[in-house]
């Protein structure tokens, strides 16, 4: 299968008073359209900059990042910006739902900046909440809705842009274990329709029920499993 993503010698080096950390030190891996895969690693492993390059939120000291063959790496951050909005969709363990507005306007937010007409919008988040099984939500505002419901919304304004990549940040952290297994089945659900989904997690047993973990540790990659 072809990558969707391709990450070559990836570092990213901060600079903290007088002193230089080194949160990534030449990451290299890549991730074929339609894998789901997780990454795990303890604070300080580098995870959250490793998401963050990814989901092109921040750039790399040095290095090559790829997503469906476009070197992003050292792109403008009006480029970022239209990557972001038109090849990722972010899902993180805090909802970040605009509280005022209702399911619906959530997730239509992301394509009142790509153009899309009113009507078109209204029915694509639709579709989209109809795939999340939240059509009799569709108006309920976030303080209405249950933390499933919330991710639910989140999962469906992640998708409505039709992604290349699915990023996943702790989706099931702030969920009871019920709430987070039916969360976690509709990630499977979207991985056996062609989705291609990275999630960081720090659940060992939700990992192993994807197809592939890589293990973080000092900002490298000290182990990889395929599962």
């Amino acid at each position: 299968m072809p990558a969707i993503i391709e990450v070559k010698n990836l570092c990213k080096t901060y600079q903290v008073g007088e002193d230089k950390v080194e949160a990534l030190k030449n990451i290299s891996f890549s991730v074929s359209k339609g894998q789901f895969l997780s990454i795990m690693g303890q604070s300080g492993s580098g995870k959250s900059t490793l998401m963050n390059l990814i989901g092109c939120l921040d750039s790399p000291t040095s290095g090559q990042y790829y997503i469906n063959g476009q070197e992003v790496s050292s792109f403008s951050e009006d480029e970022l910006a239209f990557i972001r909005n038109k090849e990722i969709g972010f899902i993180f363990q805090v909802f970040h739902l605009l509280p005022r507005a209702n399911a619906l306007h959530n997730v239509e937010l992301p394509m009142i900046y790509s153009g899309i007409s009113k009507q078109q919008r209204l029915v694509l988040a639709r579709n989209a909440l109809h795939s999340v099984e939240l059509d009799d939500r569709i108006s309920h505002k976030p303080n209405e809705l249950s933390g499933g419901q919330k991710q639910r919304v989140a999962i469906a304004r992640a998708l409505v842009n039709k992604p290349s990549l699915i990023l996943a940040d702790e989706p099931t952290g702030n969920l009871d274990s019920k709430t987070g297994e039916e969360i976690m089945q509709i990630f499977f659900n979207l991985n056996r329709q062609g989705h291609t989904i990275i999630m960081v997690t720090h659940n060992q047993e939700l990992a192993n029920r994807t197809q592939r973990i890589l293990y973080l540790k000092d900002g490298e990659i000290y182990k990889e499993d395929l599962i």
